[in-house]
């Protein structure tokens, strides 16, 4: 059974960098999306950042440009993202979230694009 599991979050000061990764068990990830989310207190989940199959383009929400990095290795099954410059405003919950059905998501930071999702991984940024 596929199962996605988040790593990597923290407590972390303002302007430091964190390094989370999301690793699938009993799949291979070579062909499907991924996509990472996150959950701010009291808000809906937005998505944060996007990665395609063999291509690997990437796409991010304004928030984040320029600060953080999404990246693959589907000989280890595992996504990273990389965030650097952290603000206050990036604290949450963060999802990395799978897609199997058909090719490419209409939209990418949609929920409802995805299949499979992680528990998730706190990220505090807070001096």
């Amino acid at each position: 059974q596929l199962q996605l599991v988040e790593s990597g979050g923290g407590l972390v000061q303002p302007g430091g960098s964190l390094r989370l990764s999301c690793a699938a068990s009993e799949f291979t990830l070579d062909y499907y999306p991924i996509a990472w989310f996150r959950q701010a207190p009291g808000k809906e989940r937005e998505g944060v950042s996007y990665i395609t199959t063999i291509s690997g383009s990437t796409k991010y929400a304004d928030s984040v440009k320029g600060r953080f990095t999404i990246s693959r290795d589907d000989a280890k099954k595992k996504v990273y993202l990389q965030m650097n410059s952290l603000k206050a405003e990036d604290t949450g919950i963060y999802y990395c979230a799978l897609r199997v059905r058909g090719r490419r998501p209409t939209t990418w930071d949609k929920e409802l694009e995805y299949d499979y999702w992680g528990q998730g991984t706190q990220v505090t940024v807070s001096s």
